[in-house]
């Protein structure tokens, strides 16, 4: 879904990856460093990741719902905090945990993956990270079509895993993550091979360099005074 969403054409889509990466870094540290208690500046800090997903077109419901994924995380430490008598602790990190995947969220579905890891290396991200995302990126579409394939030869064959006993159904599908496993790791190593073979350096080179446009400026310099703004003006507890 998301990788259909970061094609999208807006404004926002446009914007230079870079930009982008550096607006949800100050827009997280603005969330994390707000005071417990100023819900009006949780308020703001949603409406801004709101008018975000409105700018680039996106799906707002299909945002807000796939945002509320980080909850039950969060809702473990919040339950520490609210056992402990801190109501309002517990209510404000569920605001920012929402708040953050919120924005994170925004970047991932505006934004095509191979563009957000060439920025992130660009801005000096550490070359490993960068390179093991790129590889968890390619190799998830390896083994999402194999297990696709697995599964299209298993119903041809009549194969129902809901079917029988619990103790076969385990088994069986113990087999088939088994040999998945085995048939990907054998794909991936004829990947890597022709991708050395191809002269691959480690790093995925783009068709085309970005270079930041005027507009890419007037959108970092609007979301920085944004975060900032919500940051230090809206300082007054509920």
């Amino acid at each position: 879904m998301l990788e259909r969403w970061s094609r999208g054409d807006s404004y926002f889509h446009r914007l230079d990856a870079r930009v982008k990466i550096l607006a949800l870094l100050l827009y997280l540290v603005a969330v994390a460093t707000t005071h417990p208690f100023t819900w009006s500046a949780f308020a703001a800090f949603a409406a801004l990741a709101v008018s975000g997903v409105i700018a680039a077109r996106l799906p707002l419901g299909g945002m807000l719902a796939r945002a509320a994924v980080v909850l039950p995380f969060s809702a473990t430490f919040a339950a520490i905090s609210a056992l402990t008598g801190e109501m309002e602790t517990a209510s404000s990190l569920l605001a920012k945990s929402y708040a953050s995947a919120l924005g994170v969220l925004l970047l991932a579905a505006s934004t095509a993956m191979p563009s957000l890891l060439d920025a992130a290396s660009a801005l000096g991200f550490p070359r490993v990270l960068v390179l093991v995302l790129q590889f968890l990126y390619r190799y998830l579409f390896v083994v999402t079509d194999q297990a696709q394939r697995m599964r299209s030869a298993a119903l041809c064959r009549g194969s129902a895993l809901r079917r029988g006993p619990v103790r076969e159904r385990f088994r069986a599908a113990s087999g088939a993550l088994a040999v998945l496993f085995a048939r990907s790791y054998e794909k991936a190593e004829g990947i890597e091979r022709a991708m050395v073979a191809r002269g691959f350096d480690g790093r995925i080179h783009l068709l085309y360099s970005p270079r930041l446009a005027w507009r890419d400026a007037v959108f970092l310099a609007v979301a920085a005074s944004a975060a900032i703004g919500l940051r230090f003006l809206l300082t007054i507890p509920a």
